[in-house]
């Protein structure tokens, strides 16, 4: 019995036999099984194409999250190895290698038996705070480093961002003083001083980028184009992030803090300043007191009056 004949043949069609009839049902049967067949092989078919396209994806995936997993840390700028720059008679920069955003700080050390004074801030520069320091104490710190054995390491942070309408202010900031230390270490003080002499208000957009490039460039920089490309790309992003995460989390080497909790954080001799930052013969008597001072790990600042400074 062929498919024509049933085709051509309706159920309960008196004409046929019951053999016919039982033919006619096994032949449809039949049929309908070659169909399902087919069917079940499209299906498969349509499935594992399924299964293989998603498997690529999530091989593409993985690929992707593993290249971006080794892909290579941001760089550090140079001049500040310690994760920050240290300058001194003349307001000149110490040199030092760029090393890895992550890579492990390397201290400077203080020469003990010179005499020398060694000051050290940790400053975010949208801080109010740390701009009332630097209006107050700014100048006779600038007096003790023309004067000679007078060294301020000056390190960068970044934790206000929050406070500049998204615009990362305190990031684009610390940046742009890597890049200055980078490119044109000599004049990073002068650019310094500029950023807080221009300081922005908590809870505004902050300067442009435009604005940080001018401000370089009142500073007297040197490879003002390489400064510019930098600050526009963010080259040091990673490492301000980097840095300030070192300091937030410590340690401090040399110094009697395990670690930075706000900033101004200030340290004379490795010691914190816990004074007024809008008093500046507090400032003075601690840095004579700090002078005399025998250092060691385990001293003590002395305590003032005021609240501690924080940002």
């Amino acid at each position: 019995m062929n498919e024509d004949r049933l085709s051509n043949v309706t159920p309960g069609d008196g004409r046929l036999s019951k053999n016919e009839k039982r033919e006619a049902a096994r032949d449809k049967a039949r049929i309908l099984r070659e169909s399902q067949k087919k069917k079940d092989r499209r299906t498969k078919v349509l499935l594992q194409g399924g299964i293989i396209f998603a498997s690529l994806a999530i091989v593409a995936i993985i690929a992707l999250v593993i290249v971006n997993s080794v892909r290579p840390v941001g760089p550090g700028p140079r001049n500040m190895a310690s994760d920050g720059i240290l300058i001194s008679e003349g307001f000149v920069a110490a040199e030092s290698a760029a090393l890895k955003s992550d890579d492990e700080p390397i201290p400077n050390e203080r020469d003990e038996a010179s005499g020398a004074l060694a000051i050290q801030m940790y400053v975010d520069y949208l801080c109010p705070i740390c701009g009332d320091f630097e209006a107050t104490n700014g100048e006779y710190i600038s007096s003790l480093v023309e004067n000679g054995k007078t060294t301020v390491e000056i390190h960068p942070i970044t934790i206000l961002d929050r406070l500049s309408q998204g615009t990362k202010y305190s990031t684009r900031s610390a940046n742009a003083t890597a890049c200055v230390a980078n490119y044109s270490p000599d004049n990073f003080y002068d650019f310094h001083n500029l950023l807080f002499a221009n300081q922005p208000a908590e809870n505004s957009s902050g300067l442009d980028n435009d604005e940080l490039i001018a401000l370089t460039k009142e500073a007297g920089v040197k490879s003002a184009s390489s400064i510019e490309s930098c600050i526009k790309d963010q080259e040091f992003k990673s490492w301000v992030n980097a840095s300030t995460a070192r300091a937030l989390n410590g340690p401090i080497p040399n110094s009697n803090i395990d670690k930075v909790e706000g900033t101004p954080t200030v340290l004379v001799n490795g010691l914190k300043y816990e004074g007024s930052v809008s008093d500046l013969a507090s400032f003075q008597a601690f840095v004579l007191q700090a002078t005399g001072a025998d250092f060691n790990e385990q001293s003590t600042p002395t305590p003032t009056p005021t609240a501690t400074p924080a940002g």
